[in-house]
């Protein structure tokens, strides 16, 4: 397709965060990622979740015994020896998410700087890769429903926080819960964790209801909130049940270019003042 974004001077790391289930978490992940691929980026995905449904969407196996990400924050085994490359988007590789994550939080309670397990192994593993001139433009952090042990780990661990708000009556329910989460983990563990970008998902022009919702989070959020809103489609729906992200399984429906199009604004804001 050519290279028509640019590519950060930094690494940026995104955690895709909201507690509230069915927001469109890791649909964003594996879309945006598939969207900057296309154009050249080199991307990490971590799959943070137990259910493993981004490890599904990019054609990852992820089942039971396949070393992951449990293996990673658990035994402390370096990210180089779990990663394994999505076939449909060259450009991206995968730390796949297995059943074994379900127990993580329980185990991760008596280990010791628990909260930054990931962060240390993730931090070697970037600086392995620069050294070597094979730098990652992006990592994405595809997280729980859920403010656990994982999530701290995930927002302890990233440089900017994504998230995807449901264009619907509930959408903001939960959020300053999710807020206040964020700066409690920016007082004591990661003071440069960057709230940089909202996207609103399921989004229906159609409806008056969608336009109030998108418009109380653009006048609360402002400049963070993508002009790009994807809208509520069964196009992505139906892709991660055919172990691809919508921008490989329906590349001309409205679905793909949303998400086309909201990758190409992430890249050109080029938040380097949340990567640092």
């Amino acid at each position: 397709m050519g290279r028509e974004f640019p590519l950060p001077a930094e690494t940026r790391v995104f955690v895709v965060a909201n507690q509230k289930g069915g927001v469109g978490k890791t649909t964003t992940t594996v879309n945006v990622a598939a969207g900057l691929a296309l154009y050249g980026a080199r991307i990490l995905v971590i799959d943070l979740d137990p259910q493993g449904n981004a490890s599904t969407a990019l054609g990852i196996d992820h089942s039971e015994g396949t070393p992951g990400v449990y293996e990673a924050i658990i035994e402390n085994e370096p990210l180089s020896k779990l990663l394994q490359p999505c076939a449909e988007h060259p450009g991206i590789q995968v730390v796949p998410a297995t059943i074994d994550l379900a127990g993580a939080e329980i185990e991760l309670v008596s280990i010791v700087a628990r909260e930054s397990r990931l962060k240390r192994v993730l931090d070697a593993h970037l600086a392995e890769t620069e050294a070597a001139g094979e730098k990652y433009d992006y990592v994405f952090i595809d997280c729980p429903p859920s403010l656990g042990l994982l999530t701290v780990n995930a927002l302890t661990a990233a440089r900017e926080v994504l998230v995807p708000i449901q264009s619907e009556y509930y959408a903001l329910e939960g959020l300053s819960q999710l807020l206040r989460h964020i700066d409690m983990v920016k007082s004591h563990l990661n003071p440069g964790l960057d709230v940089s970008t909202i996207l609103l998902t399921m989004y229906d022009a159609r409806t008056k209801l969608a336009g109030e919702v998108a418009a109380e989070v653009r006048g609360h959020f402002r400049d963070a909130v993508l002009r790009t809103a994807v809208p509520r489609s069964v196009r992505i729906s139906e892709a991660p049940s055919h172990g691809q992200t919508v921008l490989a399984y329906d590349p001309a429906s409205a679905g793909a270019l949303s998400y086309l199009e909201a990758s190409r604004e992430i890249a050109m804001r080029n938040n380097l003042e949340g990567a640092r």
